[in-house]
């Protein structure tokens, strides 16, 4: 089956001597694994390795077949030329996180166009950003939303917050409820848009306490999601 979609690329492993798998979430398919022949030898090759940069945004062309782990590509374009996005030095370590944290999180390999064009966009305005240091924060949360545990704001006046019923509530019940400055947090980011970010002022030690306590409550609803090992980096990118 022909298909055409735009794609984001999540992760890349070389394979061989001169291949590459390419793994994306797209548009029209949800994940695809493709494998990219000779993208280490051909300069030629119409598939750039320079293409396939961590949550590049691509248009392909590929022949789909629903019984190979791996798809072959036919064409890719550029889909968004981002200005600073994997240029940027600290851009750049927002980028490694979030396509390890990204793949990670994504499983489905199925049609869902909402969530595709949140990554998209949200991609796209934090490229076009000089204020971005809580980008990360805003995004994973938000990314909640398309995966079924977004929090539940209807006793959000409660002072705590239970990670694993995604709910506020009146009582500490323990290991996984948060309170004092995760959980204001929280409620600023709830009420908030990408836009109203450079708002947001935050202390590094503040920052890096409220991103572990979103990945946590990742790990506890996506049962396959494990903390990306690029978080140590990060954090010192970001201290």
């Amino acid at each position: 089956m022909q298909v055409s979609t735009r794609a984001i690329v999540l992760s890349k492993l070389k394979f061989k001597d001169n291949d590459l798998i390419v793994r994306c979430y797209t548009e029209q398919l949800g994940i695809v694994s493709f494998l990219i022949r000779g993208v280490f030898k051909s300069h030629k090759s119409n598939n750039k390795l320079a293409y396939f940069q961590l949550l590049s945004q691509l248009e392909l062309n590929l022949v789909y077949k629903g019984n190979r782990s791996l798809q072959v590509i036919k064409d890719t374009k550029i889909g968004f030329l981002y200005n600073s996005l994997q240029s940027n030095v600290f851009k750049s370590s927002i980028v490694m996180f979030l396509s390890e944290a990204l793949s990670s999180a994504l499983k489905e390999e199925e049609q869902n166009e909402t969530l595709y064009r949140y990554l998209e966009t949200s991609l796209q305005w934090l490229d076009s950003q000089d204020d971005y240091a809580n980008f990360h924060l805003l995004f994973l949360l938000n990314l909640t939303k398309y995966l079924g545990f977004y929090p539940d704001v209807s006793d959000i006046d409660y002072h705590y917050f239970d990670l694993s019923e995604g709910r506020f509530v009146e009582t500490d019940y323990g290991r996984y409820t948060i309170s004092g400055e995760n959980i204001t947090v929280l409620k600023r980011l709830l009420h908030i848009t990408f836009e109203d970010l450079p708002d947001l002022k935050i202390s590094s030690k503040q920052r890096q306490s409220f991103l572990n306590m979103i990945l946590l409550y990742f790990e506890l609803h996506l049962g396959s999601f494990s903390t990306p090992k690029s978080l140590q980096i990060f954090n010192q990118v970001f201290s």
